[in-house]
């Protein structure tokens, strides 16, 4: 039985232990946040994507991503203000929100300087099925120099399910000579294939 099945904080315990000298004290708290879905909350999760230990950063992000639309402006203003690994734990957060208004930042993001935070937009593009952002992918697969960014927007065109994603897979395909891109970009077409005879 692990430390989070026998201790349940308060959301307010829970909120001072975010930021206790003990790790194993702020796994608790964040493990206690999950669920809450208090505005009070948001902040001091937020604070915990900087946290030094992975698995509260990653359950912060999770935790903010399930609050749904009353997280999203707070990321948003996070992400305008952060980099690095922290700014992708706040894409992590943000793509879990499902909200139009992320769809929108990750397509601004495909832009950004750091390549970690372009492949967790494309990426999230692709889960969340923004088929309105179809060419915005497609660019990434042509103009992208790191290529596991290309990767990602090949697998984000078959998470989206559509016909209109085989065409620009099948360019993408033709003009890359790595074997496992290839392989990633006929895995992805099959994917289209089986959902559009599902349909």
């Amino acid at each position: 039985m692990t430390d989070e099945n026998i201790e349940k904080l308060s959301i307010d315990e829970a909120i001072a232990k975010l930021t206790d000298e003990d790790v194993e004290l702020r796994k608790i708290a964040v493990n206690s946040l999950d669920g809450v879905n208090d505005e009070i909350a948001i902040d001091p999760l937020i604070k915990a994507l900087t946290d030094e230990n992975s698995p509260v950063r990653y359950k912060a992000a999770e935790n903010l991503g399930k609050m749904g639309e009353i997280a999203v402006d707070p990321l948003i203003e996070k992400l305008a203000n952060s980099e690095g690994e922290e700014k992708r734990f706040a894409c992590f957060a943000l793509k879990g929100t499902g909200s139009e208004k992320a769809i929108d930042y990750f397509v601004e993001a495909l832009d950004d300087d750091d390549w970690g935070v372009r492949k967790v937009a494309v990426r999230s593009l692709g889960e969340l099925k923004a088929v309105r952002a179809l060419d915005n992918i497609a660019t990434v697969m042509e103009e992208e120099d790191d290529w596991g960014v290309r990767l990602a927007a090949i697998r984000s065109l078959g998470d989206l399910e559509v016909e209109e994603a085989i065409d620009p897979i099948k360019k993408a395909r033709r003009k890359e000579k790595d074997k496992d891109f290839k392989k990633a970009a006929n895995k992805a077409i099959k994917k289209i294939e089986k959902a559009i005879k599902k349909k």
